[in-house]
């Protein structure tokens, strides 16, 4: 598996400037949200997730993305749910809300539909052993935009960044049939 490939952002007040030192990493009670979302090419084919973090201002703390290999679009979505998580842990944010458009996963996190695949079993398992770890957790269902665009808002053109990393790898690894180098969509940094 590839490591999670991800940007963290220094934390800065609006007084701060664009050359100042960021602030020192603090472990706050606040809440963070995470937009997270995942696709496969083909289902199951070429996966991947992205994750946009930002702070209960609205500031940018990171941006997550992974190419996780041939997977189905649930595992991809589970993914980036799993590395949300894994985040907030990690950089002492005790409090997640997480914004999905996988309307499966987040009413198999909130308990209201049955993990039946084989396949999700261990990530939901794992999500649920993160969750309990927090403070708080939240997780809501988000539609996506007309023509399956991503939603407007801070995180417009992000929630497909995973899908973008699963396309450019394949670009670059030449299994897009005769189109390498070939464009992997929107990625922005």
């Amino acid at each position: 598996m590839i490591p999670v490939h991800w940007q963290s952002m220094p934390q800065r007040t609006p007084q701060s400037g664009l050359f100042a030192a960021p602030d020192a990493p603090k472990t706050t009670g606040d809440w963070i949200s995470a937009h997270c979302d995942g696709g496969a090419r083909g289902n199951p084919g070429p996966a991947g997730f992205g994750v946009y973090v930002q702070s209960h201002e609205g500031m940018v703390l990171a941006e997550l993305s992974e190419f996780i290999g041939f997977k189905t679009n649930n595992v991809a979505e589970y993914s980036g749910l799993l590395a949300a998580l894994d985040f907030a842990l990690q950089n002492g944010h005790p409090r997640l809300r997480v914004v999905s458009d996988s309307e499966l996963m987040v009413k198999q996190i909130q308990g209201k539909y049955k993990v039946a695949s084989p396949d999700l079993r261990p990530l939901f398992d794992e999500a649920k052993r993160r969750i309990a770890k927090l403070e708080g957790f939240q997780i809501e269902h988000a539609l996506r935009g007309p023509a399956g665009e991503p939603g407007d808002g801070p995180r417009h053109g992000q929630e497909d960044r995973g899908y973008a990393v699963s396309k450019r790898r394949e670009a670059d690894q030449g299994i897009c049939e005769g189109r390498r180098g070939a464009s992997a969509g929107r990625l922005t940094t």
